[in-house]
């Protein structure tokens, strides 16, 4: 702004001769007040304009006044901020003119600062205090200051866009900062602010709130009864906090008896004895102390009790309990009386104190004294104690009698006592001392454990019941028998037909053994009858059956029944059988090979050859194949039957199979022949020795091979003429070929499945005087459809062939049978 001005009034003006006067020039303005700049020309002898301008884009915001010709005023009241600005005042005498600048600063800065947030501030968290400063131009020239015990603690800046200027402080309160002092400094740094202005503050204290603390109360107090008792109870808190008293009963439950910080009681009563809570509370929390209060007098509320409170029979467990309120405690007596005679049986310095009999007897019946003494006096109390004996009742379960029982397992004696609270229980046998050890008593119940019952726990057991001055028994017996597992039949080696055999059953572990009867059954005949003997342990029983087997029993079922004769054993438990088939043993029959399937096969099928026999016992089962004298085992095995798998048949697995079977009695074989067949005739090749171009006279030998099952027929036709050859080996020779046969040839090879044609061509060519060709030049295959024919041994044919040609010049078939391909 100043530069702007400083370049303005550098601009050339024309010299004139009238003075123009501008006050003031510079100034600075607060905002509220009021303000006049003056504008006037001296000496000018023309008639003189004045006007106002503002030089910023603004409006002139002011009133104009024109006290003379030659004086104009321009008046702000109030000022504001858009008085902030420069103005420009022209003067105009006659045709000259001349304008002079005033620069005009605005503040405001017309309140102290406002603190807020310093009325409840809080322990332990960050208070927000906050500062603000209104109406300020220009804000950002404002400063904003914390200050606490000359200490700056924290400092903000205004901003351009608000006028408000506000600083906040967060302020980590402790209980000690309550009351403190606490300082916001607003600054005004605008140059030209006058310096009693430029400073403003305002100071407040801080109002810290805080839960009570540092809770006071009063010493346990003793007071004797009638007298005074004053209890206090103060705690530290911002707000004050308020004192509740409350008395504690034993059950924890409470009663407000006051809200005072002193608590009054006048002429103290026993019943003001106990507990007191006081409890400082506020807003923000309380905390609680106690204080106990003893009343001190003689004794009293002296009692005396006996449980149960029932009638008592003898063997209960009596407990005689003696009780008394004193304070200060003195000395608790309980005694029982007896002809006019007292017995003490207990003494206590507390204020309770008892006696157990664990198992009252008719004896203890009687009365008994409780008396309570302390220094201030004494009280007693008493009660009869009567006792009756019980109506005992004992029951054993199972009952009386004999109890049958299988070795091994478990067996549960339950002694139950009636009409008697506490029994004493005592289980007995004649032989075994031991016997308690194996019992288990609960209450009313006594249990005798026999597991696993063995046989020496065959004896008499009696449960005796104890019940004071009563005593009654129940007992019972055991008889055990053992008769655990199915008869097992073997036999003394093969049943072979005509040749004695034994059978043998044996049932183990039998007690008592003279209680066993063994049975032997063909089917529904009796064939054996045996009984046990007398033993006094476990006994394994055999009874042994001997036959000589004929072709009749071969299949027979043989039974071996065990019956056990005894009372008590559970009828499901008292037979028990085993069964034994008769097989008689032979050599292998019937033995069988089998091809699946069974129609003719070609190569590619999937053949199964399979091998059967009947043998017992089972020996050794081997399929073989024979050839040429030859035997080849594939496949051995020790059971009826075996098999092997061909998945895709070649001829080459043509030929004879055999399957032999062998056991510890004799053998038995059996064979069959496989033939594999081909499918239509395939990869059909023809071959021209020694070539297919020849000369006049010269011979050709033709061979033919195929892939075909069974053998096919070969047809040689020439197609324009219709000749035909026949061949049963696939070689054809022509002799002394001519000119005329020249032409196409067609060999057809057929079998009983279909056939296949190759077409091939002979050039017969003039004799010419050369050199005879080499045999390399001449063996060349027509068509070759697919292997070629080894040539060695084509060419030996075919030198042959062309011998024999030379002797005869025609044609005719070839005499010898080449191997088939």
């Amino acid at each position: 702004m100043e530069f702007t001005i400083m370049m303005i009034l550098a601009l050339p003006v024309a010299a004139n001769s009238f003075v123009m006067e501008l006050e003031p020039r510079n100034t600075v303005l607060r905002v509220g007040d009021r303000q006049v700049l003056r504008c006037s020309a001296r000496d000018c002898s023309e008639s003189t304009t004045l006007t106002w301008a503002s030089l910023e884009d603004k409006p002139l915001s002011g009133s104009v006044e024109n006290p003379s010709a030659s004086e104009s005023l321009l008046i702000f009241d109030p000022v504001s901020a858009a008085h902030d600005n420069t103005f420009v005042c022209k003067v105009s005498c006659g045709n000259k003119r001349k304008q002079m600048y005033a620069s005009v600063k605005v503040y405001s800065f017309p309140r102290e600062p406002f603190i807020s947030g310093n009325g409840h501030m809080l322990v332990g968290e960050a208070n927000t205090l906050t500062c603000e400063v209104p109406a300020v131009y220009p804000p950002e020239y404002m400063v904003i200051e914390w200050l606490q015990g000359g200490r700056v603690l924290h400092t903000d800046e205004g901003r351009a866009d608000i006028s408000t200027v506000t600083s906040r402080y967060k302020y980590m309160a402790t209980s000690e900062d309550n009351g403190k002092s606490i300082t916001c400094r607003a600054r005004h740094t605008f140059e030209g602010v006058p310096k009693d202005q430029k400073i403003k503050e305002t100071t407040v204290s801080l109002n810290v709130m805080y839960a009570p603390r540092d809770i006071r109360i009063s010493e346990t107090a003793v007071v004797k009864m009638g007298a005074n008792l004053t209890l206090a109870c103060t705690a530290e808190g911002n707000p004050r906090p308020v004192t509740v008293w409350r008395k504690v009963g034993p059950a924890g439950q409470s009663v407000t008896v006051g809200e005072n910080e002193t608590l009054v009681f006048g002429h103290v009563t026993v019943s003001h004895a106990g507990t007191y809570e006081c409890e400082t509370k506020s807003m923000l929390g309380n905390l609680t102390a106690t204080v106990n209060v003893t009343v001190q007098g003689p004794p009293r509320n002296t009692s005396i009790t006996v449980s149960p409170a029932r009638e008592l029979k003898e063997g209960d467990n009596v407990t005689i309990s003696c009780y008394t309120d004193s304070v200060p405690a003195g000395r608790l007596v309980l005694r029982r009386v007896s002809e006019g005679q007292k017995t003490d049986l207990q003494t206590s310095s507390d204020s309770t104190t008892s006696i157990s009999l664990p198992s009252v007897q008719l004896s203890d019946s009687g009365l008994y004294e409780c008396e309570a003494l302390n220094e201030h006096g004494s009280q007693a109390a008493s009660t009869q104690v009567t006792v009756e004996v019980h109506p005992l009742e004992v029951e054993l379960n199972p009952g009386d009698g004999v109890i049958t029982v299988e070795r091994g397992a478990s067996v549960i004696l339950s002694c139950r006592a009636t009409g008697c609270p506490s029994p004493a229980f005592f289980w007995k046998s004649p032989l075994d001392a031991s016997v308690r050890r194996r019992s288990q008593t609960q209450g009313p119940l006594s249990q005798l454990f026999l597991s696993p019952v063995e046989l020496q726990d065959e004896r008499a057991y009696t449960c005796e019941v104890k019940c004071g001055s009563v005593l009654k028994s129940k007992g019972t017996e055991i008889k055990v028998f053992s008769f655990p597992s199915d008869p097992v039949i073997e036999s003394s080696g093969a049943h072979v037909e005509g040749k004695v055999s034994t059978l043998r059953c044996s049932v183990r572990d039998v007690f008592p053994a003279e209680r066993l009867r063994v049975d032997w059954w063909d089917e529904e005949r009796l064939l054996l009858s045996e009984e046990g003997s007398f033993s006094s342990g476990l006994q394994n029983l055999t009874s042994t059956l001997t036959f000589t087997p004929t072709a009749g029993h071969q299949g027979k079922r043989v039974t071996c029944k065990a019956t056990f004769q005894m009372e008590g054993v559970p009828r499901n438990r008292t037979v028990r059988t085993a069964v034994t088939t008769v097989t008689l043993q032979y050599a292998p029959r019937n033995t069988s090979i089998t091809v699946s399937p069974a129609r003719e096969l070609k190569e590619g099928d999937n053949v199964t050859i399979s091998c059967y026999t009947d043998s017992v016992p089972a020996g050794r089962l081997v399929l073989r194949r024979v050839s040429e004298g030859q035997k080849t085992d594939l496949q051995t095995s020790s059971d009826s039957t075996t098999s092997i798998s061909l998945p895709s048949v070649q001829l080459s697995d043509s030929g004879l199979y055999e399957c032999e079977a062998l056991n510890e009695h004799g053998t038995q074989a059996a064979s069959t022949r496989v033939i594999v067949k081909s499918d239509t005739p395939r990869n059909t090749t023809v071959q021209v020795f020694p070539s297919s171009q020849v000369q006049e006279g010269q011979n050709v030998t033709i061979c033919c091979r195929t892939v075909s099952f069974p053998p096919p027929a070969v047809i040689l036709r020439k197609l324009d003429s219709g000749a035909e050859l026949y061949s049963p080996n696939g070689t054809f020779l022509l002799l002394n070929l001519t000119l005329r046969d020249t032409g196409l040839y067609q060999v057809n090879v057929t079998n009983d499945l279909g056939y296949e044609t190759e077409v091939f061509t002979i050039s017969v060519m003039e004799r010419q005087s050369s050199p005879p060709p080499s045999w390399n030049d001449f063996i060349v295959p027509v068509i070759g459809v697919a292997a070629v024919v080894t040539a060695v041994a084509m060419t030996g044919l075919a030198v042959h062939y062309l011998n024999q040609a030379r002797k005869r010049g025609l044609y005719e078939l070839a005499k010898s049978t080449p191997r088939t391909v």
